[in-house]
């Protein structure tokens, strides 16, 4: 199983959960990001007292930010590869994890599109989660007009109405674990990327 996550800051959630779930079914997991730096998460997906502005309630369950927590903090998640370190023949599936940083730096990657593609044209699972959605939007198949791989297919993803869009929603990308060499980034986008 591969699984993906942002450089630019994933929801703590998004990828501890398939990465758990994959892991206790038996699974042997790989890791893969754009700079094969340790995926982090938002600060504010791993605060249990988060009370998300748009829903208007916690999201994070405090034994869920624990475990985020110690996933950062431990070896799990220390190691991963570079998309151009992967082959998509080397596993059966891939998972595409969430997060607004998803939106920067794995909606329009070539090497990711790549590894998506080899495992949509070898008949492979390719999943993804909330905002990972986006990167399916942009891949698109050249053997059929360059239209995107989910074109005419019905998905399930991050509700529009869930969107942080609107005055004051500013996203500023603060992210837990940062180091000097990886800090995931400074940007600020006047709320989610690809909001709509």
């Amino acid at each position: 199983m591969l699984i993906i996550a942002t450089n630019y800051g994933s929801w703590a959630e998004e990828l501890q959960a398939p990465w758990d779930a994959c892991k206790k079914a038996g699974f042997e997991v790989t890791l893969a990001t754009p700079q094969g730096k340790k995926p982090l998460p938002f600060k504010i997906s791993i605060d249990p007292d988060f009370v998300d502005p748009v829903q208007n309630v916690k999201t994070n369950p405090p034994e869920v930010c624990a475990r985020c927590k110690e996933l950062v903090d431990g070896d799990e998640w220390a190691h991963p590869k570079k998309f151009t370190e992967v082959d998509m023949k080397d596993f059966d599936a891939i998972v595409l994890t969430g997060g607004p940083g998803a939106n920067l730096d794995m909606a329009n990657c070539w090497e990711l599109h790549k590894l998506i593609m080899d495992a949509y044209k070898s008949d492979k699972i390719v999943a993804a989660l909330c905002y990972a959605v986006s990167t399916l939007v942009f891949c698109r198949d050249p053997e059929n007009d360059y239209k995107s791989i989910i074109y005419g297919k019905r998905i399930t993803a991050h509700p529009r109405a869930w969107d942080f869009y609107g005055p004051g929603m500013a996203m500023v990308y603060d992210v837990y674990g940062a180091t000097e060499d990886n800090k995931g980034t400074d940007v600020i986008t006047p709320g989610f990327p690809v909001a709509g």
